[in-house]
């Protein structure tokens, strides 16, 4: 892999005046949230019929800030509709009223990040179509952008949807018959797949660079990881969690990781830790001491190998084409006495 040394490539975008931006952008706000702000705090609590500090907490656990004026205008009629949605939940019983905080938290959290890669996206086309516009006059632009964004956005939220239905499908038939959100725990392989050096990589390469090498870890990774009936928990960086029930494809996940994610010449290795117990399963992510020990193995696992621990050592034991190694027991904060196993495919199995 060569370092992209040189500055990146930057789009030649017009110049915009600040004033103009900012109509664009109350512009878009409008047609996003279904209408101009209108309401207050305490007018959007006693529209949706809640109090204004559940309205409060539920809206700072969605990410969004609070405008401590009580007087300040900046909610919707949009927003009002979504807190009524909310407690409806509540009193339908369908979310725990002690539980609503938390599932407000991650549905902003998750999708936080959707909308950063969705805007990203959609300036990046708004900004090429106003490159290569003649249009000097703000008017000219306010509409283009309100046009384009128009077009855009429909297809966008229609393609989110679908993604979503379908994920509720696919997670539907994974947990049929398994504990809900209040129950404690399910049996389940933990993983951890990390790329060796990544610091250092990240002073060597180029924005563009990383960015393709970082697309390709995940894109791969999230292939592996559903192709062998596993699900990926979450990527953060250099690093891929995934989480399967069988031992079986945990063990051909952590193969086919390692070898089909990055496989040209000059890529970093992957190492690869897997542990097997009870996880709290809690709002899409993992909990647990299982969850600690397959970090932990990961980050002991020297470049290219996976480390996995005794309770799915004792799992694969038999499993054809699986050959293991028991190594020393480790001591680690957290941990007593980690037990640990080199898992390699056994060609001969």
């Amino acid at each position: 892999m060569v370092a992209d040394t040189n500055d990146d490539e930057t789009e030649t975008v017009p110049e915009v005046e600040p004033s103009l931006l900012r109509d664009i952008q109350a512009d878009l706000e409008e047609s996003l949230l279904g209408g101009p702000r209108r309401y207050t705090r305490l007018e959007i609590a006693e529209f949706a019929g809640v109090s204004v500090e559940r309205a409060d907490r539920l809206w700072v656990s969605m990410g969004y800030a609070v405008d401590t004026d009580p007087h300040g205008v900046m909610f919707t009629e949009g927003d009002i509709e979504a807190l009524r949605t909310i407690a409806s939940l509540v009193d339908r019983g369908i979310i725990s009223p002690d539980r609503e905080v938390a599932a407000a938290r991650a549905l902003g959290q998750s999708m936080s990040r959707l909308a950063e890669w969705q805007v990203s996206l959609i300036s990046t086309h708004i900004i090429e179509q106003l490159a290569g516009s003649t249009d000097s006059d703000p008017e000219a632009i306010r509409r283009q952008v309100r046009e384009l964004t128009a077009d855009i956005l429909p297809a966008v939220e229609s393609l989110q949807a679908y993604v979503w239905r379908r994920h509720i499908a696919s997670t539907t038939g994974r947990n049929v018959g398994n504990p809900g959100e209040e129950v404690a725990s399910r049996t389940l392989v933990v993983g951890f797949a990390d790329i060796v050096g990544y610091t250092s990589l990240t002073r060597q390469l180029g924005a563009r660079d990383l960015a393709d090498l970082l697309e390709r870890f995940e894109s791969a990774s999230a292939s592996v990881i559903s192709g062998h009936h596993g699900w990926v928990v979450k990527t953060v960086g250099d690093e891929v969690m995934f989480a399967v029930e069988s031992p079986a494809d945990a063990a051909a996940i952590a193969f086919t990781l390692q070898e089909q994610v990055l496989p040209d010449e000059g890529d970093p290795n992957l190492r690869v830790g897997l542990a097997m117990g009870p996880a709290l399963v809690r709002f899409g992510d993992l909990y647990g001491s299982v969850v600690n020990t397959a970090a932990r193995l990961t980050s002991s696992a020297r470049p290219g190998t996976v480390l996995i621990d005794d309770e799915l050592a004792g799992a694969l034991a038999d499993t054809p084409g699986c050959y293991l190694k028991q190594l020393r027991p480790r001591r680690v904060r957290g941990i007593r006495r980690l037990e640990q196993y080199v898992l390699r495919r056994d060609r001969e199995g």
